[in-house]
């Protein structure tokens, strides 16, 4: 088997009355193993080859996922796959897992790491962990899991969950109901992992949190290690934080539409207008930059062009 090849699993067929002469396994294997392609065999004898997962009779397509048919809407078990035992189901599920397990450490690990494969860092993470660890400093707040929470809010459960749950946001892809679920197994282990709270299982826990259960320890000292990582590096002085924001803004200032942008910002200034002038108002370097004043006489002349 050459690279790049395309190979389909395709059951075995013993009757030949319903299939061509013509037809061979390489035919099937360049279907592009979506969900268009179709078996030869007839409905009863897929059936009777498939006793734990009851295939889709109408495209002939098995589909193999990390939680339950009934868990999620799309998928209507058949009279094998409502007797099925749980025992069976989670075989399965754990045979499934380990073949994905490969692909979640790696992307765990591309993501909580300061410098991974040549490439380093964002300033901005840098900066904004900073600015956290400061704020916590002022208030007085020296609870770690506090400042914990506070990162893993800023980042990972802001940002990337949203990626992992959602690749058609950066992939031009379909993302269909088993691989959202799929998704979704991955998404809340990488949500446990960020948590600091202690997640106790037990035999009535889904099977979706038992079957990461033993990895999100080490996944968790992962993140703690990665949050460690960057307290260290060196601090972020604001004039290279406004180099690098310069610099981002003129690699994609044809990608942006900047008064779109600056309304987009005037209408939530607008609505927290009495708030925000109070807090500038109270910061000495906003009062020495006049900071309220201007941005009073900015509210003022956006409102007569109104």
């Amino acid at each position: 088997v050459s690279d790049r090849c395309v190979v389909a699993l395709v059951p075995k067929q013993t009757s030949s009355y319903n299939i061509p002469s013509s037809a061979s396994i390489s035919r099937c294997s360049i279907s592009r193993y979506d969900s268009s392609f179709r078996y030869t065999g007839s409905p009863d004898s897929l059936r009777s080859r498939a006793p734990m997962i009851t295939p889709d009779l109408e495209s002939g397509v098995k589909v193999w996922h990390l939680v339950k048919n009934h868990e999620h809407g799309d998928q209507k078990e058949g009279e094998r796959g409502s007797k099925m035992v749980s025992e069976i189901y989670l075989t399965r599920l754990l045979a499934t897992k380990g073949t994905l397990q490969k692909f979640v450490d790696d992307l765990f690990e591309t993501l909580f790491s300061t410098v991974h494969r040549g490439s380093s860092l964002p300033l901005a993470i840098k900066y904004m962990f900073d600015f956290l660890d400061e704020q916590a400093d002022k208030h007085g707040i020296h609870d770690q899991d506090v400042r914990h929470t506070w990162k893993s809010n800023c980042l990972p459960l802001r940002f990337w969950v949203n990626v992992i749950k959602n690749p058609q946001f950066v992939f031009d892809i379909h993302k269909s109901s088993i691989t959202d679920a799929c998704l979704s197994v991955v998404a809340q282990t990488f949500m446990d992992s960020c948590s600091t709270s202690e997640h106790r299982l037990g035999k009535d826990s889904p099977s979706n949190k038992l079957l990461y259960a033993k990895d999100i320890p080490n996944y968790k000292s992962w993140v703690e290690r990665y949050y460690a990582d960057i307290s260290r590096l060196p601090a972020i002085s604001d004039q290279d934080m406004n180099a690098y924001l310069a610099e981002q803004a003129r690699l994609h200032s044809n990608e942006f539409n900047m008064l779109s942008a600056l309304n987009e910002i005037y209408s939530y200034i607008s609505k927290y207008s009495e708030e925000i002038t109070a807090a500038l108002e109270q910061d000495e370097q906003a009062r020495k930059q006049k900071l309220a004043y201007k941005l009073e006489q900015l509210i003022a002349a956006m409102s007569q062009e109104s």
